[in-house]
């Protein structure tokens, strides 16, 4: 083999590589991904089931990037520092094989050494760049990239069961890949590689992707996908073997939302207000109108402390034309009901003594099918409410929700006293 054969072998048949290191399960599927991880010219997003081999993918082509494309300067992030370890050891146990060793030799007549050698970095004596940036770097979203910039940005299950429970674990996670833009070398590019799990995770800010679900790759057979879904959740199959998004098993709420884009459905209606004073738990706004046999919403959500957010909660009720202001007295003995009023909105006062999972499967779970939510409805309301069961993390939105619901439930009709005239 001479050294244009030894390149092009590299760069249009990863896979076959593979197989020469010890990964004899790769297949051209995997070589058509290698390929465009290696050479590719535009950011590339990949989304493949558990155990598509789509993480080997990526410690080969790594691996044979620093081989081919010496001078590229390459970051690679895992969701933590520890995640990153074991992919870095991989790729380093790639490139002491003899085999890289041969292809190295054929290409630059050369020994391949590394001059870098840790648990998060790695270089090899290939390298000329004159400032000592290792030619591949890892780490976790937390890391610090101040001052670092790469040609090549890989993130790999930087989106992971965390993002799907918490939103401040999505908030962050998305705060990060918007970081990393700012590192990209001009003319640089992003390789995503990874599984969806939540419709508003980080995923949605990468470009689209390219989907190999279990049905898709040949990789599983019929009775393996049919024992994996037998050993795990429904929502955790989903995401990890269909890369689709679906209620947990034992959310309430299973069936989508219907909206409106008429805001005069909501006016003369009531509102409701899920006071937050700190730590995780989020504000929610309300304003409600039952007509009929249906109960139009909308609902705000704030991960803030409530005091930030009356006076938007106000403007919001005075453009729909909804009031009073339902408020809680259990925590704050009227102290949000006495705000609102003071800022010149009718607030009535109410003692919760109904168990919060009961009224919200009682209540809103009755009504949920007659909802119809008006446009500009946060999103993050909305996913609470998908993604309520009776452990969840966060109740905040399907909280106010049911109580605007309970209110009408306990009324008939439409006949409501309009306090804007």
């Amino acid at each position: 083999m001479n050294q244009k054969e030894a390149v092009l072998f590299l760069r249009d048949q990863p896979y076959k590589f593979g197989h020469l290191v010890g990964f004899t399960k790769l297949g051209s599927l995997h070589n058509d991904w290698m390929r465009k991880m290696i050479a590719g010219k535009e950011d590339f997003t990949l989304q493949a089931h558990r155990g598509s081999y789509k993480t080997t993918c990526v410690s080969v082509s790594l691996a044979l990037m620093m081989i081919l494309l010496p001078t590229r300067r390459i970051l690679f992030v895992r969701k933590t520092d520890d995640d990153v370890k074991e992919i870095v050891k991989q790729v380093r146990k790639i490139l002491l094989t003899q085999q890289i060793q041969y292809f190295v030799h054929t290409i630059y007549q050369v020994d391949l050494r590394l001059t870098v050698d840790n648990a998060t970095e790695l270089s090899t004596n290939l390298s000329t760049d004159t400032k000592g940036t290792s030619q591949l770097m890892a780490m976790g979203i937390g890391g610090s990239i101040t001052g670092k910039h790469f040609d090549v940005i890989f993130t790999d299950d930087i989106v992971n069961l965390k993002d799907r429970k918490s939103p401040a674990e999505r908030l962050k996670t998305k705060d990060v890949y918007q970081e990393l833009q700012n590192i990209k070398n001009p003319g640089g590019r992003f390789v995503n590689t990874g599984t969806p799990w939540h419709p508003e995770d980080a995923f949605t800010l990468m470009p689209e992707p390219e989907k190999w679900d279990c049905y898709t790759t040949g990789m599983l057979t019929e009775e393996q996908i049919e024992d994996l879904r037998r050993s795990m959740s429904p929502s955790l199959f989903a995401a990890n073997y269909e890369l689709q998004h679906i209620a947990s098993e034992n959310a309430l709420f299973t069936t989508p939302p219907q909206f409106t884009d008429n805001p005069a459905l909501l006016r003369d209606g009531i509102c409701h207000i899920d006071a937050a004073y700190g730590g995780e738990d989020y504000t929610a706004f309300t304003c409600g109108r039952r007509s009929g046999d249906t109960i139009y919403l909308y609902g705000r959500l704030w991960n803030r402390h409530v005091d930030s957010v009356i006076d938007i909660c106000i403007d919001e009720a005075q453009k729909l034309m909804c009031a009073p202001v339902l408020c809680e007295t259990n925590a704050d003995k009227g102290f949000v009901a006495r705000e609102i009023a003071k800022k010149g909105l009718p607030a009535r006062t109410y003692a919760e003594k109904e168990n919060k999972y009961v009224k919200i499967s009682t209540f809103l779970r009755k009504w949920w099918g007659s909802i119809v939510f008006l446009k500009g409805t946060d999103r993050e309301y909305i996913n609470q409410i998908m993604n309520y069961t009776e452990d969840a993390d966060h109740d905040d939105a399907p909280d106010s929700a049911a109580c605007v619901c309970r209110y009408f439930d306990r009324r008939s009709g439409d006949t409501y006293v309009s306090l804007f005239g």
